[in-house]
């Protein structure tokens, strides 16, 4: 994995400590389609961060890239949520190396292969 496709339905992120470039779904123009998010992290292999559960259900049936991490978290507040993402971080990629679906909830990581 050579990057981060952070979805635009997440707050955006201004120190996520990884050493791995963050692209934002914005970037790749106006309101992109699951699809077109898709094939730009597959083209440039990016994990893409999301709370989208389409990207989890899509990953199970293939295989990476691109690799995807589900945050699945109710609403938070930007900072908890900074504070939250920066302190699960470094776990977060690590598992995200050997597995090809991290899943995030309030009180678990779990990777599937």
């Amino acid at each position: 994995m050579k990057g981060l496709l952070w979805d635009e339905n997440l707050p955006e992120v201004t120190a996520l400590p990884s050493a791995l470039p963050v692209t934002k779904a914005v970037d790749l123009g106006a309101r992109p389609t699951d699809t077109e998010i898709w094939n730009h992290a597959r083209e440039h292999d990016l994990l893409i961060v999301t709370k989208d559960a389409d990207f989890s259900q899509r990953i199970i049936l293939t295989s990476p890239p691109p690799k995807v991490v589900h945050l699945r978290i109710g609403n938070m507040k930007r900072r908890d949520f900074m504070v939250w993402i920066e302190r699960l971080w470094p776990r977060i990629e690590a598992i995200a190396k050997n597995h090809k679906l991290v899943t995030v909830t309030a009180g678990m990581i779990q990777g599937v292969q």
